[in-house]
């Protein structure tokens, strides 16, 4: 079973570690037990620089090995309880051979407020610090800032005072030493709680460091140049200002786009070209009318143009995959998009809304189809709302909000009505157009 990860997110690539219960003031954290590893005795306790640091100096603090080894085969089984943190202090109860648990404990100094002071402002003075912090990183360029300005961060051998309630009264005990070892995993993963030991909450120091940063980003801007200032009258004064250019002539024709590379991976040169094409086809148009052909147009109208434009003789491979992206960008599908094209072609905009919306004509026009059909030599049409349906079930015509009349066909005994044949304002002549009378 694998430690959890840190609640406030762990360093890419580090080894996960137990989650964090923050405390109501910022500068208590509970860390719940990490469970037993399942790495090698020679793999390092941390991974960070500044977690191997913190092993250093337990070792360095021990002139016993195998009171140490003894320590790190209890952290290393998941001997160790919850670890609390707080400033200056890291408790934790730690299970040996008898049942009854240790209280292990690790004292180690605190900063006084000149010492954060001074320490802060140094890393204010450096915005790539507060980004590493933030980032749950220690660049050795921190350290050595806090350490130039008379700040030590990282612990040495005489800086921890370790306390513990077992009778062995090695200096440290192993309890004590698989409480520091688990302690180099928590800072491996976040350089936060070293902060804490010191005395301040990571909360607290963000928001400080937040503050110092823009004070600091502030005083190194350079001042504003002072605003002219213009004299009353003369601003109050009559003004001429002289008139624009006249604009360019328009060009009679919209200009070819570039030729594009084909490239592997790269989006089909001849798809480019239809984009740039219709782009430069509707730039022409609003500089000659002021007006965008198109501008009314829903996404699927558009995809619907878009799609019409390509050359009728034959569905490519790249037509289709044109179709294909077309249809599920709009949600369709290709079929969908292959029915409104074809309504695109017989009649544009309104061709496609005669496709996809019925709807009820007034009387007029639709009233006196019928007759004129009856009169033709036609058999009787069914009426319903916009559209009449010749008996046999495969001619269909639709009327259109623009008065003209939509030929559509499908096959005998089904409802799947292609549009066919240019539309008529006459339904005889539509008709016959459709059937190749």
């Amino acid at each position: 079973m694998s430690p959890r990860p840190h609640s406030s997110g762990a360093r890419p690539g580090a080894r996960p570690v137990a989650r964090s219960r923050p405390g109501p003031d910022d500068l208590r954290r509970t860390f719940e037990a990490v469970p037993a590893r399942t790495s090698g005795d020679d793999e390092p306790f941390a991974d960070s620089w500044w977690g191997r640091a913190w092993v250093t100096a337990l070792e360095d603090l021990s002139m016993d090995a195998p009171r140490l080894a003894r320590g790190r085969a209890y952290a290393d089984s998941g001997n160790v309880a919850a670890i609390t943190v707080t400033p200056g202090r890291v408790v934790a109860y730690v299970h040996g051979s008898r049942p009854r648990p240790y209280r292990a404990e690790l004292r180690l100094r605190t900063l006084t407020d000149p010492d954060w002071d001074t320490f802060l402002d140094a890393v204010a003075a450096r915005p790539g610090h507060l980004a590493a912090l933030l980032a749950k990183e220690m660049p050795h360029s921190l350290a050595d800032t806090a350490a130039a300005a008379g700040i030590t961060l990282l612990p040495a051998a005489d800086d921890l005072d370790p306390g513990c309630s077992c009778p062995d009264r090695g200096w440290p005990c192993k309890h004590v030493a698989a409480l520091c070892y688990q302690m180099a995993r928590l800072l491996d993963a976040d350089p936060f709680v070293l902060l804490l030991l010191r005395g301040r909450g990571e909360r607290e120091l963000v928001e400080d460091l937040g503050r110092r940063n823009a004070a600091h980003s502030a005083r190194e801007r350079p001042a504003a140049p002072a605003t002219p200032s213009v004299p009353a009258q003369e601003a109050l004064s009559d003004r001429f200002l002289p008139p624009l250019p006249a604009p360019f002539p328009v060009e009679p024709h919209p200009g070819r786009p570039p030729s594009y590379p084909e490239f592997p991976g790269a989006r089909d040169p001849l798809a480019l070209d239809q984009l740039a094409t219709d782009a430069a086809a509707r730039a022409h148009a609003l500089l000659s009318t002021g007006t965008d052909p198109i501008a009314g147009l829903t996404a699927w109208q558009d995809a619907v143009r878009l799609a019409a434009a390509r050359p009728t003789a034959g569905l490519t491979a790249t037509t289709r995959a044109l179709y294909r992206e077309l249809a599920s960008a709009t949600g369709r599908n290709t079929t969908d998009l292959a029915r409104a094209v074809a309504a695109w072609r017989q009649g544009g905009a309104e061709g496609l809304t005669v496709l996809e919306t019925p709807w009820d004509p007034p009387a007029g026009p639709f009233d006196r189809a019928r007759p004129a059909l009856a009169a033709a030599g036609f058999p009787r049409f069914q009426p319903w709302r916009n559209h009449l349906t010749h008996p046999g079930g495969t001619l269909q015509l639709r009327f259109g909000h623009d008065g003209r009349w939509y030929g559509y066909e499908s096959d005998p005994g089904e409802d799947e009505w292609w549009p066919r044949a240019a539309p008529d304002s006459d339904p005889v002549g539509a008709l016959l157009e459709l059937s190749g009378g």
